[in-house]
């Protein structure tokens, strides 16, 4: 007889199995055990949290049972509430996005035991009543989503993350799985500390990149006519077989030079990036899930809440920044077994670029304390002439350098900085935290960040199994590679 979690799975996903581990991890997660899921991108993570809450939902104990899903995006929340909405499921997210009166709204459902699965950001905590709400709850599962963001050693550090231990803290340190696609054995031995729990406290799966179906290659190009031809040679290939494509780029501005090639040679094509307005990303983005046969041109913008089956190809124009992020946007190919490709362009002049972008985004201490004290001291002239004197105040006529974005963003996520979403009326509202003036420790985040660009490079001149050489990245068994 199934499972009351087979039954679940069945009766709201419609799936008649579990996928290994899946099975393994949610029987993990009930037992009280804490788990680890290290599973690549497109196999299923979210469920090894959302069976267990529907199960634990209908336990009879007073108060009825709250997963509360730690998510950093939140466009990716969204879309995973609707999905479990449309699936008749009890869920709900409160974030920025909402309407004062709105969140009230959901707060009051909260604590009257409205919903199994909420969704929250981790800067959620920071809010006193959040915070008076969710200790009304019995939170019976913590399920940490993209863990990776926990770890400073990893590669989209959320300074919210590393208080994980004191939120565990402040909902009774509730049964905790922690899910991503991508953590070197640093980072999983630092998501683990963040979580305030010793190795043998917590069961570790580890799945790594042995899917077949994906064929990964790397193509060494010179000059734009080649890459271009590449990228032709890529969606001809796919031309007869029913799916679709994702052309990655670094820069903007190659993204739209190469788009205009490809109009002129009358190849139909969607453009997905950051300087989008949020509506048009959204239209891009549903455009290329519901229509077959899509190819998208994007910068790495496009990636999160993609989970659309028949990806034939993903072709990475530029050389991406590090191997996670390589990492993750291959495997959105091939969700469906079918045979896709995931083709790397390799250019010199591409390591150069990413070198520049690890200097915009490894700023040195003094580069801070003048930011710092610029907004602290020169609010007149920061109001009447806006973020473009601070940024010629800081670089001159220098135009690309894009130091001062990554110095704001670092403000932001520390929460020492207020101002509306165009960057105007900036004030400090905190001491400059110890972590952005210690150089010793900026200065090792830039050697980290150095090393994993050189594991890219070396994954590119690589002549031997390159799935083997990313599971070795990853410190994961290799099964073979006739697997």
């Amino acid at each position: 007889m199934p499972s009351r979690s087979e039954q679940i799975l069945e009766q709201y996903f419609g799936f008649p199995g579990f996928r290994s581990p899946q099975g393994e991890i949610i029987e993990t997660v009930l037992k009280d055990e804490h788990a680890l899921v290290i599973m690549p991108t497109g196999m299923g993570k979210s469920l090894c949290f959302q069976i267990p809450a529907l199960v634990l939902g209908e336990e009879p104990v007073p108060g009825a049972a709250l997963t509360l899903v730690i998510s950093p995006l939140i466009a990716l929340m969204k879309d995973q509430v609707d999905s479990l909405k449309r699936r008749g499921i009890k869920a709900e997210f409160i974030n920025s996005s909402l309407s004062r009166e709105e969140r009230e709204k959901r707060y009051r459902q909260v604590r009257e035991g409205n919903y199994h699965l909420l969704y929250v950001a981790p800067e959620r905590f920071r809010k006193s009543e959040f915070v008076e709400v969710i200790q009304t709850r019995n939170v019976r599962l913590l399920a940490v989503d993209e863990a990776h963001c926990i770890s400073e050693w990893g590669h989209d550090f959320r300074p919210d993350y590393t208080r994980l231990r004191e939120f565990r803290q402040m909902v009774n340190n509730p049964t905790t799985i922690a899910l991503t696609a991508t953590a070197t054995p640093d980072v999983q031995q630092d998501i683990i500390k963040q979580l305030g729990l010793e190795p043998d406290e917590i069961r570790q799966f580890h799945e790594g990149i042995n899917r077949p179906n994906l064929h990964l290659n790397v193509v060494e190009t010179w000059g734009d006519e080649e890459k271009l031809e590449q990228i032709e040679k890529a969606i001809d290939k796919f031309n007869d077989t029913s799916g679709s494509g994702i052309v990655y780029f670094t820069l903007i501005k190659t993204l739209d030079e190469f788009s205009n090639m490809l109009l002129a040679r009358g190849v139909p094509h969607l453009c997905y990036h950051g300087d989008l307005e949020r509506r048009q990303r959204r239209r891009v983005q549903r455009d290329f899930m519901e229509n077959p046969n899509t190819i998208v041109l994007a910068t790495n913008a496009f990636g999160m809440g993609i989970d659309k089956e028949d990806i034939r190809f993903v072709l990475h124009a530029d050389l991406p920044g590090s191997m996670e992020s390589y990492y993750q946007e291959i495997g959105r190919a091939g969700r469906d077994g079918l045979d896709s490709d995931c083709t790397l362009l390799y250019e010199e002049r591409d390591l150069a670029t990413q070198m520049e972008f690890l200097r915009w985004s490894n700023p040195d201490s003094d580069y801070y304390q003048r930011v710092y004290d610029l907004i602290q001291h020169e609010t007149e002239k920061l109001d009447a002439y806006g973020i473009d004197w601070l940024r010629e105040e800081l670089h001159g006529r220098k135009k690309h350098d894009f130091r001062l974005d990554t110095v704001l963003s670092m403000f932001d996520r520390f929460n020492i900085l207020t101002g509306d979403g165009r960057r105007q009326s900036l004030r400090i509202t905190d001491a400059l935290p110890p972590a952005l003036q210690d150089e010793e420790r900026l200065a090792a985040k830039l050697q980290r960040d150095q090393m994993k660009l050189l594991a890219l490079v070396q994954y590119v001149q690589h002549e031997g199994d390159r799935k083997e050489y990313i599971h070795h990245y990853f410190g994961l068994p290799y099964p073979g590679a006739n697997s």
